[in-house]
């Protein structure tokens, strides 16, 4: 007699983790009640319920950066995301574009290798890239190049601009300086009267002592001190 085949057991299907990171430069428009930052994260959460036969789920937690630049990891949220990933918490990060994540390459080099380690994968869901594949992670470092290259790009063009200003004598944006205010229009300064008396007055103490000590002490006490600043 045949003996009868043990039927076919199809294998459990594992869950893959996936998590969302999603970044914007500046924090414009992320007081409106559906921002960038949002439509970034339904991009990913539907890239993921796409694969949900592959046994994709998203996790619950937001990994959102709003107001910070993708030229360095100093990002609160970026941090929570490596502090999961190592903790075992995350199977693949989701990003609607690879520069969302870094416009660094070192930056992300680092990256890739947490995510190395602790076999987690990346995708881009606009650009079609899984780091999950050989071709994926070929991909990845091109797009990767182009978007460092653009980010010095527009670093360069801002600091001739700003140049540019200052050559026309211009103001080109920040805190002025004890002895000036910022004019009406915003675009050049002008002399503070009462600022300047002091600033000459501070040029002629160095020129009777010789040193910058007894000018300092002299200054402590008068109590003058530098230009008050009102920050947010």
């Amino acid at each position: 007699m045949s003996r009868a085949k043990a039927p076919k057991v199809a294998p459990a299907r594992t869950t893959v983790r996936c998590a969302v990171y999603t970044r914007k430069s500046t924090e414009e428009g992320l007081e409106q009640e559906f921002n960038s930052l949002d439509a970034q994260r339904d991009a990913g959460q539907n890239f993921i319920k796409s694969q949900a036969g592959e046994g994709w789920t998203c996790l619950p937690e937001h990994y959102d950066d709003g107001g910070f630049t993708g030229g360095n990891m100093d990002r609160p949220a970026l941090k929570r995301l490596l502090a999961d990933i190592e903790a075992g918490k995350i199977d693949c990060v989701v990003v609607y574009k690879v520069d969302r994540l870094s416009r660094s390459l070192l930056d992300f080099a680092r990256m890739l290798e947490v995510f190395e380690k602790h076999s987690v994968s990346f995708v881009s869901v606009t650009q079609q890239i899984n780091s999950a594949t050989s071709a994926g992670r070929l991909m990845l470092n091109v797009l990767l190049s182009f978007a460092q290259y653009e980010r010095e790009i527009i670093s360069e063009r801002t600091r001739d601009k700003i140049a540019a200003a200052r050559r026309r004598g211009k103001w080109s944006g920040g805190m002025p300086l004890l002895g000036y205010d910022v004019g009406p229009a915003g675009s050049k300064l002008v002399v503070n009267e009462d600022e300047a008396a002091r600033v000459r007055a501070t040029f002629a103490l160095y020129a009777e002592h010789e040193g910058l000590v007894p000018v300092v002490q002299e200054l402590n006490r008068r109590g003058w001190a530098n230009k008050p600043r009102t920050t947010r």
